[in-house]
């Protein structure tokens, strides 16, 4: 008991000190180390195989919708960069240059990808030349630097993982369709495999990518009340293919401009997926994403026959992905570190255990025990494990609702972000002016404009004019 007290208190209460319990999950539940480049992280084995996941359910998604892998080069000269004006200006302050090979300057200098439009626009202008060779699907899984002031773990951080995707269409209709497609995407693998309710909807034009014509999001909320961007979407229009002059020959013979998209998600899933879940006593992961689902404990293992239906109960589930912790730490020790880590489940059995032909199934989610005949043991594991993932989504998303209001007028508005940490719902007038005040004088920052639109009032909440638009407003990661 001593053992386990011990490895709980090592974290820092969510309630005292949220951004300190998140670093300590974090490394606790050994998902990165800190790196001595700075601003960047190391990402352990317990954390790199929870992208695995992802990066394994996205991919498969991907190729059925029709997209394939690609590869792009990590490094952009200067001077493809600097053909879109927009997007350099949007990524100027973030970029890390190259200036030297070996011992020699080079002729021009090259920036590290912090995304690659350009490249994928360098290369579409020649592989596209007839609208047989449309609509283009391309997708890249790769890492990308960004070299952010503030960093941390999986969040923000100066390289980080992604996917990014990028499209070629004959038309406006087609972009469009597919950039709502695969925000529909990200929005539905969100809450069938993460377990984290999202809100779909179109950022602002002051919030939306660099160069895009227009940008849609995802934005879910995290347990302490601050929104985070998991998913975003970009219709480019023509602005990209003009720059770049990628055309194609239509039916009719005659010269067109593609039209492009471009969509990402990246690591800091992995941050969202910690602080939409995990409590007190660390990670908490959804069945449907967890590198391990359920964690066999055999209790007193020295006794004869308990380590080896450990065995083979590991055997019997191996539909699952399942361990044996067979290590010599203590039961309790074990039981702490399991939860600590996110593991779904664990499955104790020892000589008692044996002697009635039972196990217990442990719910890290409720702590719920419920004995389990062995020869029923496959059928109740996929129950509880299908029950797990669906709670954590309901909860989840009745935290979002309980922590979502409403406001009507500006002085409404500022308590509430000033006391009631989560979304606001307010209408807009959609002046730039009147988001910009909001976020010197708050903080908040227009997170969407949702596609499910409703009506709270005829004005916007800030300089009281004619209302366009209802927007989600709210502090962010």
């Amino acid at each position: 008991m001593a053992a386990n007290k011990k490895l709980v208190e090592a974290i820092t209460s969510m309630e005292e000190d949220f951004a300190q319990w998140y670093t300590d999950v974090v490394k606790k539940a050994e998902l990165i180390d800190y790196s001595s480049v700075k601003g960047c992280m190391i990402i352990k084995p317990a954390g790199y195989a929870i992208w695995e996941n992802i990066q394994k359910e996205l991919d498969r998604r991907f190729k059925e919708s029709g997209v394939e892998n690609v590869y792009m080069p990590m490094f952009i000269p200067e001077s493809l960069l600097q053909k879109e004006k927009d997007h350099v200006e949007g990524f100027a302050p973030e970029v890390a240059w190259v200036t030297h090979g070996g011992m020699e300057p080079l002729q021009e200098r090259m920036c590290v990808r912090p995304t690659s439009e350009t490249l994928f626009c360098d290369f579409y202008a020649n592989e596209i030349e007839s609208y047989r060779d449309l609509p283009k699907l391309y997708n890249q899984w790769c890492s990308v630097v960004r070299w952010e002031k503030t960093t941390r773990p999986f969040l923000r951080s100066r390289e980080f993982l992604w996917q990014e995707g990028h499209t070629a269409h004959a038309t406006a209709e087609e972009a469009q369709e597919r950039t709502e497609q695969m925000l529909n995407l990200y929005a539905d693998f969100c809450e069938e495999v993460l377990a984290m309710p999202v809100i779909r909807g179109r950022k602002t034009d002051k919030e939306k990518f660099a160069g895009a014509e227009a940008t849609y999001t995802i934005e879910a909320l995290m347990h302490d009340g601050k929104a985070l961007q998991s998913g975003t979407s970009h219709n480019f229009g023509d602005g990209f293919a003009k720059a770049f002059e990628i055309q194609y020959t239509n039916k009719e013979n005659q010269l067109e401009y593609v039209h492009q998209t471009s969509w990402g998600m990246s690591t800091r899933l992995i941050g969202g997926i910690i602080m939409v879940h995990g409590d007190d006593s660390g990670l908490l992961l959804p069945p449907a994403i967890a590198p391990v689902q359920t964690m066999i404990i055999p209790i007193q293992q020295a006794k004869p026959g308990v380590l080896e239906k450990a065995g083979e109960l590991q055997k019997e589930l191996s539909e699952f992905r399942v361990k044996v912790d067979d290590s010599e730490k203590s039961p309790g020790w074990k039981f702490s570190e399991q939860e600590m880590r996110g593991i779904p489940t664990r499955i104790e059995i020892g000589p008692k255990d044996l002697e009635k032909g039972q196990c217990v199934i442990v719910r890290r989610d409720t702590r719920e025990k419920l004995i389990t005949p062995l020869e029923q043991v496959k059928e109740k594991l996929a129950e509880v494990l299908e029950t797990i993932q669906k709670e954590m989504l309901e909860r989840a998303r009745e935290h979002r609702e309980k922590h979502t209001y409403i406001a009507r007028d500006y002085e409404e508005f500022k308590k509430i972000v000033e006391e009631k940490p989560g979304f606001v719902k307010a209408m807009w007038c959609g002046s730039q002016d009147c988001e910009d005040q909001i976020k010197e004088e708050t903080g908040a920052t227009s997170r969407c404009m949702p596609f499910a639109q409703e009506q709270i009032g005829e004005t916007c909440v800030c300089c009281g004019k004619p209302a366009k638009t209802m927007v989600y407003w709210g502090k962010a990661y």
